[in-house]
């Protein structure tokens, strides 16, 4: 298999991951899409890094890999990061887990719009710009997150965690 067809394949990864991240955003498709999606993102970015040589040829295509990139990051994390919060929080009683989403209102908005930030400043070489990005959002949650107590700043943790890890794992693809 050559470079080029090795990048090829990258691209249609990347392309079919992004196309299950928005059926993974439902109740029913999130506990069958993450996965799905997961080892999509898995698989490029395995794909992308193993063999010596991966080419993406031409403008065209380099663009549509950096789109595709950038929807997967975006769609795809916040159907990954509900699923880890699933997993956190199999054993709450649901009263700290329903207050936390009180006190966090606006995160799905939220995380979506880090995610492309982190997303741009990877892509754009700009390594500097996560810094940038996560001070931005723990000033502005800080206050919420000091007034409350039990699970707030631990699902905050979690989820700016599992959210910039999938962002950086699609820009690395």
């Amino acid at each position: 298999m050559s470079a080029e067809n090795i990048g090829q394949l990258v691209v249609v990864l990347v392309a079919f991951g992004a196309a299950t991240a928005l059926p993974a955003w439902t109740r029913a498709g999130e506990r069958v899409f993450v996965p799905v999606t997961t080892g999509l993102l898995v698989l490029a970015g395995l794909l992308a890094a193993v063999p010596t040589s991966v080419v993406v040829d031409g403008r065209p295509l380099t663009a549509v890999l950096v789109v595709l990139g950038g929807l997967l990051a975006v769609a795809g994390g916040g159907p990954v990061t509900a699923r880890v919060f699933a997993l956190v929080d199999r054993e709450d009683t649901g009263s700290s887990l329903d207050r936390a989403g009180r006190v966090l209102r606006g995160g799905a908005w939220i995380g979506a719009l880090e995610r492309a930030a982190i997303y741009a400043t990877l892509v754009a070489s700009w390594p500097e710009g996560l810094a940038v990005v996560l001070a931005l959002k723990g000033l502005g949650r800080y206050p919420e997150l000091r007034a409350e107590g039990e699970g707030t700043a631990e699902r905050f943790i979690i989820g700016t965690f599992t959210s910039v890890l999938w962002a950086a794992a699609c820009a690395a693809v």
